[in-house]
């Protein structure tokens, strides 16, 4: 147990002041219409952001430790240093974390925001459609994340939307890092540590895309960025997401 504690104080979630893009590089303006930028102020009162992405209209999928106060959300932006015309910044109306989310595990990391009011669909703005069933991801397989995270560990926030391609690890490669806390069922494991490509700090809530399919949402890993992180296995929580949608 006390080895388990000591791991965990090395570790973050990636957007709790964690996630960025190290290695990627600046992605096509407005090429990912989903993406959605998520400002809130964390327990301490502080700004914060995360990634997330648009899955309906009035509905933002992001991580579970991404909560706060006064949450909102900016739609169609590249460049999220300035006002760009093609930007919707909409208030969040209601934040829904998965029951089972654990803060100190990173568990069940997954949240839905209910916007207070539609987006409206434009060339910068619309929904990525979630996978009708199971979205299969082995290692080997070459994906792609983006955010606007830090590009270095101690860098600032980058201004304008990053992307990375990064390679699915074999579970193991996560569970021997992560010990009793990585768990394959509900998480995907993610990013060749012989690379230094990953998500880091303020990506953390971003869609990993596998053959265009969202597969997985930027969770957690290391505090120094290095690789594999962990990321949530979004076909694992597809019925909730879809009932929590009908319901609110």
């Amino acid at each position: 147990m006390a080895a388990v504690l000591i791991l965990l104080t090395f570790l973050l979630p990636l957007g709790a002041g964690a996630e960025k893009i190290i290695g990627g590089h600046e992605a096509k303006s407005h090429s990912r219409p989903y993406m959605a930028f998520v400002e809130f102020l964390d327990v301490k009162g502080k700004n914060n952001s995360c990634g997330g992405f648009l899955v309906k209209s009035s509905f933002v999928l992001t991580a579970a430790h991404c909560m706060g106060s006064a949450m909102r959300v900016t739609l169609g932006a590249h460049n999220i240093s300035f006002p760009e015309k093609s930007q919707q910044i909409i208030p969040v109306a209601k934040a829904i974390p998965h029951p089972g989310f654990n803060n100190k595990t990173i568990t069940n990391d997954i949240m839905l925001l209910k916007l207070e009011r539609k987006a409206l669909k434009t060339e910068y703005v619309r929904p990525l459609s979630l996978p009708c069933s199971e979205v299969h991801v082995k290692s080997g397989d070459v994906c792609s994340v983006a955010g606007w995270g830090r590009k270095a560990r101690n860098g600032n926030l980058s201004k304008v939307l990053r992307e990375v391609e990064l390679t699915i690890q074999k579970d193991q490669e996560c569970e021997s890092r992560f010990p009793h806390r990585y768990n394959k069922d509900i998480e995907i494991c993610v990013g060749d540590p012989k690379i230094k490509h990953a998500s880091f700090s303020g990506d953390s809530g971003g869609p990993l895309l596998c053959n265009k399919a969202v597969a997985g949402i930027v969770s957690y890993g290391f505090k120094n960025g290095s690789a594999p992180r962990v990321f949530t296995r979004v076909s694992s929580f597809l019925s909730w997401i879809e009932e929590k949608m009908k319901h609110h």
